[in-house]
């Protein structure tokens, strides 16, 4: 029986010992809050999730590129894509995540219509984001693009800005910020949310919920076809993590399994 025992704590032992241990990077804030059910999620699954957060865009795929992560869940594909097309790293989208229609905010203002002649724009800086908060307007009517689908739309293709508006670009993070100081400001809806801003309700115009910015999981191109990619994936797209979007953000983050 002793003998038995041995066995079975041997087995036990190795089993825990199999467990996969990856460390996945996030922006601080919603994208934080989900992987920790994930995190729970996948535990249960075997997968040791280590959850790594940032405070900013760019470091989170520079980390994954130089293997200081094995995944990362912050960002949108044309943002991937366009940092890709600039460094070269060989990194890919292995599944979708959540989808959040961006909105435009003001402390001046209930509507964009009401916006004046010259009035102030804070853009995200970063070419895929920046090009998002100007196809909000377009899609608005407050300005017209070149190609009002174009997700790499800069200030460049405006062909029509009837009210002069004037555009203010800044890093993602300190666009919050910069509500006191402009008239409208298009936000990322993680620092939305930890602005304490809802985009649900608190924004004065939104994108389309099926447009190109499907949050999404990423690792290193050679991983893309290890187990545990298949095990992360599985972790997010299940019905716990589901279940916390639906209480905890009540529609401002939208599954998309």
């Amino acid at each position: 029986m002793r003998f038995l025992a041995t066995l079975a704590a041997a087995a036990l032992l190795a089993t825990t010992a199999q467990a996969e241990t990856i460390r996945v990077g996030v922006t601080a804030g919603p994208h934080a809050e989900i992987l920790d059910v994930v995190k729970k999620v996948g535990a249960e699954r075997g997968l040791d999730i280590k959850v790594v957060e940032f405070t900013d865009y760019v470091i989170p795929n520079q980390a994954l590129a130089l293997k200081d992560l094995e995944a990362n869940s912050f960002q949108h594909e044309p943002y991937l894509k366009n940092q890709i097309s600039k460094t070269g790293w060989k990194i890919v989208k292995v599944a979708t995540t959540i989808g959040s229609p961006q909105g435009v905010y003001s402390q001046k203002y209930k509507k964009l219509a009401d916006l004046p002649e010259g009035a102030r724009v804070a853009i995200a800086n970063d070419p895929s984001n920046g090009a998002r908060g100007l196809m909000i307007l377009a899609l608005h009517g407050v300005i017209k693009l070149k190609d009002n689908n174009n997700v790499a739309s800069t200030i460049a293709d405006i062909t029509e800005n009837p009210k002069k508006l004037r555009f203010v670009e800044l890093d993602a993070a300190q666009l919050p910020r910069a509500l006191q100081d402009v008239d409208v400001v298009s936000i990322n809806n993680n620092y939305a949310v930890q602005a304490g801003l809802n985009p649900a309700t608190d924004a004065i115009a939104r994108e389309n919920p099926d447009g190109p910015w499907v949050n999404i999981l990423a690792v290193r191109e050679e991983d893309k076809d290890k187990p545990w990619v298949k095990q992360l994936i599985e972790a997010y797209h299940s019905e716990p993590v589901k279940a916390f979007l639906e209480t905890r953000f009540k529609g401002t983050y939208l599954p998309t399994w």
